[in-house]
């Protein structure tokens, strides 16, 4: 069974709250799709703005293998199709394959288009034939289908019907309101093969949490073409989740619907339209989520250090992710001895060193430390207890001072005592806030030590308060994520004082990167 997949991130997942992709960003995206292996790409409504119609008209200097797909709506009531805007946008965007939608929903036809049934029929054959005539492949996408099944089946078949006698080549089957069952769309999609002939697809929406189920329920019954979009963007709850899907359906269902070398950009496909869209990347998701091969119990850890397929359903190398064991109140010893290994450490379960950190590790978490997010910090810890750190310079002492001045703006400013050696130094610095200054101070103080420091910038600050009940005497705990032109790293600092967890945090940062300059030399 050949399946093609069709990704609709650039246009439908573009409708999702949060996302506003530019020009260069949809151009970026679809570079990368195509690298994946995807057949087609579906770049936006070019009849509907003018950033769509741009994308298209640069588009076509892509030397891209996949079909880009320009998407529109059928012809308006009582307009012909000669003479619709829309549909001449569609064939402007001069592409070999378009993709067009139309009413299958009675309650739609009457309510939203007001306009009769047959009209509607009309509009669809007329719309399809007259792109058909311009010599394009039509893609006919049957918006509301299973809820215009369920309330009215033979007008829905009808719509088909109307698409299919004028040459559509696919019709897609539209779960466009996500409340659909499994079993609902089996049935229905049985019920549809029956009556026509023209190849199927199926669009699922992801409001009851079916929409990759439903996508499964209908390939498994012959549907061959899959839409979706990267990590399930889309309007509302999403669409149906592409990097859940291809993986579905090449290693449970044996489809060969990419390669194995494209598969194994799966995961970093998905993280590079996360960073387009300016939205972390979602950790739990299924097979790309960075804690989807992450084991965090000791029973779990100890078992998969000695097979992985005690507690992992695939390898994570095939979709490109890897594996991760995670570090908590919960670990065990094989937990401390896996990630030590990990980070270049030769423990073993049954030594008084891995009691050692486990006993810190324990400690510190009923501190209200997490390394989960803090690797950097948790290799500080084991450097401890091994008394292995390198003191790269002591921390004498900081001091901040936060000033409204008459005009209104915020002015800090910090100052930090630090020893290198035997030299002592004093620097000042000033700054956005109390945290940034204290950052440009303790830096400024080390750069002539340590220039490679200019390098390191902070990426992201996150503060959680631990034990609200307190008020503001409550502890925070601050991870910190820094990174160079190598790589990046997580921190963790706690105290009921903010700016002291925080630079705890930094310090924290700056010593690992004095560490991994040291260990690269």
């Amino acid at each position: 069974m050949v399946i093609k997949l069709y990704d609709t991130t650039l246009r439908d997942g573009a409708q999702s709250e949060r996302i506003s992709f530019s020009v260069e960003d949809k151009l970026r995206i679809a570079e990368k799709l195509d690298e994946l292996g995807i057949h087609y790409i579906e770049g936006g409504w070019p009849g509907s703005n003018p950033k769509d119609a741009e994308f298209f008209q640069r588009a076509g200097s892509l030397d891209l293998k996949a079909e880009v797909v320009p998407f529109g709506s059928t012809r308006r009531a009582g307009v012909k199709a000669g003479e619709d805007l829309n549909l001449k946008a569609l064939l402007d965007a001069e592409t070999d394959v378009v993709c067009i939608f139309g009413k299958s929903w009675d309650l739609h036809v009457k309510e939203a288009l007001r306009t009769s049934l047959e009209e509607n029929l009309a509009m669809i054959g007329e719309s399809v034939a007259y792109l058909k005539d311009a010599g394009r492949e039509v893609i006919y996408d049957a918006e509301h289908f299973f809820d215009a099944y369920k309330d009215n089946p033979d007008y829905a078949l009808k719509t088909l019907k109307a698409a299919e006698e004028v040459g559509a080549d696919v019709l897609v089957l539209c779960d466009t309101n996500g409340g659909t069952m499994p079993f609902e769309v089996e049935g229905i999609v049985k019920a549809v093969r029956k009556e026509v002939k023209t190849p199927l697809g199926i669009h699922a929406h992801n409001d009851s949490d079916m929409a990759v189920a439903n996508t499964i329920a209908a390939v498994r019954l012959g549907v061959g073409h899959v839409q979706g979009t990267i990590n399930g963007y889309g309007e509302r709850c999403g669409n149906a989740n592409l990097c859940s899907i291809i993986p579905n359906l090449k290693l449970k269902m044996g489809l060969d619907c990419l390669s194995d070398d494209r598969l194994k950009r799966l995961t970093e496909v998905s993280r590079y339209v996360s960073e387009i869209a300016n939205l972390s990347p979602q950790p739990n998701l299924p097979y790309v989520g960075s804690s989807a091969f992450a084991h965090k119990g000791g029973v779990h850890v100890d078992a998969v250090s000695k097979n992985p397929r005690t507690y992992e359903h695939v390898e994570p190398e095939v979709v490109g992710n890897t594996q991760r064991v995670l570090v908590s109140e919960l670990s065990g010893r094989a937990n401390v001895v896996s990630k030590a290994r990990e980070l270049g450490f030769s423990l073993e379960k049954s030594t008084r060193e891995t009691e050692e950190i486990l006993r810190l590790l324990k400690e510190k978490e009923k501190e209200g430390y997490q390394y989960e997010g803090a690797e950097a910090s948790f290799e500080l810890l084991i450097r401890e207890a091994l008394n292995s750190n390198h003191r790269f310079f002591d921390l004498e002492g900081f001091r901040v001072i936060v000033e409204r001045q008459r005009d209104g703006r915020m002015l800090a400013e910090a100052t930090v005592r630090v020893k290198v050696g035997d030299e002592e130094l004093f620097m000042a610095a000033e700054g956005d806030g109390p945290v940034n200054a204290l950052d440009m101070a303790l830096r400024k103080a080390l750069y002539s030590f340590y220039p490679s420091l200019r390098e390191m910038h902070l990426r992201d600050y996150k503060v959680r308060v631990l034990d609200e009940k307190r008020g503001t005497a409550a502890k925070v705990r601050v991870l910190v994520e820094s990174g160079d032109m190598t790589g990046t790293w997580g921190t963790v600092g706690v105290s009921e004082n903010i700016i002291e967890a925080s630079f705890e945090a930094l310090v924290d940062s700056i010593v690992y990167k004095l560490l991994r300059d040291s260990k690269r030399q």
